[in-house]
This record gives structure tokens, C-alpha cells and sequence, in this order.
């Protein structure tokens, strides 16, 4: 099984299962084992690959054990101290980890509660294991560019050479990453001084701040979405597609607009995605045998995505569910009802060409 492929049924077993895993053990048996076994392609079941409960005399720490030593060519290089799923990720109680580094060739740390993996090398000090993780991987907010340099730690294509030379910028790099993502989601007081010290001259008293606070806030999120907007009009000359916002949904059909504006800050979230515009493309060229395809356009909501005829919200030829792990395509009939039919892939949109075609061709019929 390809290595992305791997790692995407992972995730959506922790997705599915991690309200029900109560304990270690299961979270050992339901995650982390599969984590080794599929994705970093070792055979749990070979205490020549996978030593569980791994014990080596650590100073006066005698008999200690980690929960698991992967062993490549008869030689321990990477340790693994598991939590429970959902147990917060913290080096203090993972003391076992820091003393087996010390004492081991391992070269690389990994503590994780099945879900998120913080991986650790010994990048600021010589055989004594960093305190920050030099890569983070969250199975449910995967972040695609550090998948290269988690393969280079699989059993197939193990590098360490290649990692260690790298690992000091995905470690800063990462860190950085996540203290952005930290300050766009709530900005602290420094960083809105930051800012607003740009745009007002005068001294940053408590009644200042709260109200620029929301308006860094709201300011950071309207210019996220214009970048993600110009990109894919850059792109796929996506002129014909635009975000929904509160805005732009007053006066709207409420089936239409209920999601945008039902938030008090109705662009937060909202990202069209390059699947979104592809299954647009294929809606598009379905709908060109019977309407000038210039005439097709999509507008992207927080739960949905609608494509309209002539851009009119109450000309709606169908929708896209693609939010959640199982994707619709929500049909409409002539009273306007929508059924959300279940696709696998976008070559299932093709499927449903027909009654896509019969409600351009009511709509047209109403011209």
C-alpha cells in the first residue's frame, strides 16, 4: 500500500475511534501499533524489527522500559513513549524518554498519544535529546510537507543521515509554522501591538487594545481569504468562483446563504479547495452541452459549495458536500429539493451527467 494512501485510512480510523479508546493499552492496540506497522512499514509482530516494552539499564533507573525500540540492521534507532489518546503530549511525563536517549545509538525521540506524533533528535546538544519536537505530525490535521521527511523514517526508506542534516529547519521552520497558526487564531496583545502600531499613533491602553484585537483578528482572516482567492483565479483562472460571506449573503435565498451566515465571522474557515474546483470543472463541462459553460459558476460556503447558473442564487444546479470524510454531490429536483447522493471519487460525479443536465435545462427553460 503506497505510504499517503497508509496514512489516509490511519487517519480516518483515529477520526472514527478516538471518543471511544479509553486507555493506553487500547490506544497502543487501536493507533499506534497500526502507525508502526502501516505507515512507518515495520512487522509488529518481530522483536527484531519491534521490541515492546524495551528495557535497558538507565543509571539507577534499573529495569525502566519504553514502550517500544524499532530496530533497524540489529541496531535501536528509533524510541517510542506512548499516551493515551487525547492525554496532552508533555516531556515531563515522558522522563523515560529523555534517560533511554541518553543512554542508546537511537537517534530519534517520538512520544505520542496515537493521534499527534511529536518526533525528536538531538539537534542543539550532542546525544541529549531536544526539548522541542523537530517534526509534528497531527493525523487529523495533517500537514503535507513534512510527509517527505516522516517517509525518510520508514522501515523501506530509512535516511538518518538525510533527516539529521534537515532536521534543524522543519524543527524551526515547524515551530514558527505553528506559532503563526497560534496568532492568527487569537492574536496576543504583542502581536496586535505589532500590527495596529502601524495604523494608530497613539499609546496602547487596555480600551485601545480590546478594540483593535478584533479588528487584527478580522483584518488577518479577510487577507487569508483574498490570497487563497487570488491563487486559484492565478491558477485555474478562477474568475467564476468566489467566497461566500455575511455580505455577500444578505438578501440571498436563506436555503442558500444559511451556512455563511449563520457565523458571526462568516469567512472564517472558509477555503475552496483544489478538489472543489476540480469537481466544479467536471459539473462545468457536463452542463456545456446544453449552456454556454462561461455561464456556470460556483460560490464556496462553510458546509457546501453551490454552482448557479448566471451566478444567481436562485438558479442552483447542484452542490458539493466535500467538508466531511464522505463526499455528496447534492442533486436538485424540479421543486427544488436537494438529495445528497454519495460520491467515492470525482469520476462519480460523472454518473449523476443526466440529472445535472435536466436542471440546466429547467433553469433555462425559466429564462
Amino acid at each position: 500500500m503506497e505510504f499517503a494512501e497508509s496514512l489516509g485510512q490511519l487517519a480516518a480510523k483515529v477520526h472514527d475511534l478516538k471518543d471511544g479508546i479509553e486507555t493506553e493499552e487500547a490506544t497502543k492496540n487501536a493507533f499506534i501499533m497500526p502507525f508502526i506497522g502501516q505507515v512507518l512499514g515495520y512487522d509488529v509482530f518481530n522483536p527484531n524489527e519491534v521490541i515492546p516494552e524495551f528495557t535497558a539499564d538507565v543509571g539507577v533507573k534499573k529495569g525502566e522500559k519504553i514502550d517500544y525500540a524499532l530496530v533497524q540492521d540489529g541496531q535501536v534507532q528509533i524510541l517510542i513513549e506512548c499516551k493515551k489518546i487525547g492525554q496532552p503530549l508533555s516531556l515531563e511525563n515522558a522522563s523515560q524518554l529523555y534517560r533511554y536517549f541518553a543512554c542508546t545509538k537511537a537517534r530519534i525521540g517520538v512520544l505520542t498519544n496515537g493521534q499527534v506524533w511529536n518526533f525528536y533528535m538531538d539537534i542543539d546538544e550532542p546525544n541529549k535529546m531536544d526539548s522541542k519536537p523537530f517534526l509534528v505530525l497531527d493525523l487529523l490535521d495533517i500537514d503535507d510537507t513534512v510527509l517527505p521527511a516522516l517517509q525518510k523514517l520508514t522501515k523501506p526508506a530509512f535516511d538518518l543521515d538525510s533527516i539529521a542534516s534537515s532536521a534543524e529547519e522543519l524543527k524551526y521552520v515547524g515551530a514558527l509554522k505553528r506559532a503563526v497558526a497560534a496568532e492568527f487564531a487569537e492574536p496576543t496583545d504583542e502581536f496586535v501591538k505589532l500590527l495596529a502600531g502601524h495604523v494608530y499613533d497613539g499609546s496602547f491602553y487596555a480600551s485601545v487594545m480590546d478594540k483593535f484585537r478584533p479588528l487584527v483578528a478580522k483584518a488577518i482572516k479577510q487577507f487569508l481569504s483574498d490570497q487563497v482567492n487570488d491563487r486559484l483565479k492565478t491558477a485555474l483562472g478562477a474568475d467564476d468562483i468566489r467566497i461566500v460571506s455575511a455580505s455577500d449573503a444578505e438578501g440571498e435565498n436563506p436555503e442558500d446563504a444559511e451556512d455563511s451566515s449563520s457565523e458571526d465571522d462568516a469567512d472564517d474557515g472558509i477555503v475552496t479547495t483544489e478538489e472543489e474546483i476540480a469537481a466544479y470543472r467536471i459539473v462545468k463541462a457536463i452542463a456545456c452541452s446544453d449552456v454556454d459553460p462561461a455561464r456556470i459558476t460556483m460560490r464556496d460556503a462553510k458546509s457546501y459549495c453551490s454552482i448557479f447558473l448566471d451566478d444567481n442564487n436562485r438558479k442552483p444546479i447542484c452542490r458539493l458536500f466535500f467538508n466531511t470524510r464522505q463526499k455528496y454531490l447534492g442533486l436538485f429536483d424540479e421543486n427544488k429539493n436537494c438529495t445528497r447522493e454519495p460520491i467515492e471519487n470525482l469520476n462519480d460525479i460523472y454518473r449523476y451527467a443526466d440529472p445535472i443536465r435536466d436542471e440546466v435545462r429547467r433553469l433555462m427553460a425559466k429564462d
